[in-house]
């Protein structure tokens, strides 16, 4: 980046599990080496979408980054709808799952680098009903343990993991799905179904093996069954499920009925119980920052 070039701090205080002063103040200081100003935004959960569209409209930013997880992503992407801004990812989430698909690093001075850095990428978006997906959004029993964790007062990892016993015993599951792809109609029934542009969620499950997050299309995932020793294979960097387990489809748009309210949830964030989603490619990506062997 140039130097005197305006950089936008995106800052989510109540994500992870982690102390963020510290990140800023190294972050902060490496853009005053560089000669490069930034400006901190810090959401609060009321109107941010809002507020920051007017913060971007008022002022000139070569460049936004983000310290949060995949929600905190998700809302800078929904404010960058017509402006080409690249985005940089701090690592200040629980799952960061989109930063781990991206390969951003962990160490901190190289994530600073990175979103700092001119190696840049084209992340396909999705619009699923009014809403852009980045990472993977879901209905059934993923999303219900995320609405269980936000709900929840520990934050990380071990929020997730406490969380999952008591998920599993009261998630009304399996699901009926009715599926309409590429003009064809079908009914499935799962645990989970996920929309899917990346290949793995943050806890380092992959369940989209053969997902390219900027091919121009999206997988339509359905996990049929509960079947531990799959769920555990998931978790192996290579791996590939078996067709009575999962199912896997390849699509630019898709549109999925529910007989009942399912809990549904965009890029790590529960939104809500309903029975009707519609996904498909947006025409602009998302400029963002990754590190230079990708």
């Amino acid at each position: 980046m140039q130097a005197d070039s305006n950089i936008l701090l995106i800052i989510n205080p109540i994500s992870g599990a982690i102390d963020k002063d510290g990140i800023v103040r190294s972050l902060q200081e490496e853009a005053r080496l560089r000669k490069l100003q930034v400006q901190s935004f810090v959401t609060s959960g009321e109107n941010d979408l809002t507020k920051l569209k007017q913060l971007l409209s008022e002022n000139h930013m070569e460049r936004i980054i983000v310290l949060g997880g995949d929600g905190t992503i998700k809302l800078a992407a929904e404010a960058l709808t017509d402006q080409p801004i690249p985005l940089g990812i701090l690592r200040g989430g629980s799952a960061n799952g989109l930063a781990n698909n991206l390969k951003i690093p962990k160490n901190l001075d190289a994530q600073i680098a990175v979103a700092l850095g001119d190696s840049i990428a084209q992340l396909d978006r999705i619009r699923i009903n009014d809403q852009y997906c980045l990472h993977i959004s879901d209905l059934g029993i993923n999303a219900e343990l995320i609405k269980n964790y936000e709900a929840s007062n520990i934050r990380g990892a071990l929020g997730y993991f406490l969380q999952s016993i008591p998920t599993l015993f009261t998630c009304d599951y399996p699901f009926d799905f009715e599926i309409t792809l590429n003009g064809d109609r079908f009914q499935k029934k799962g645990i989970l179904l996920a929309i899917a542009n990346a290949q793995k969620f943050g806890t380092g499950a992959t369940i989209n093996p053969e997902g390219k997050v900027n091919d121009g299309k999206f997988e339509v995932v359905i996990f049929k069954s509960l079947d531990v020793i799959e769920i555990l294979k998931t978790l192996r960097d290579e791996v590939e499920l078996p067709a009575e387990f999962a199912e896997y489809f390849s699509t630019t748009e898709a549109r999925i009925q529910c007989k009942e309210p399912v809990p549904f949830q965009i890029d790590g964030e529960y939104q809500d119980s309903v029975t009707s989603i519609h996904a498909t490619m947006c025409d602009t990506p998302l400029a963002i920052a990754v590190p230079a062997s990708c």
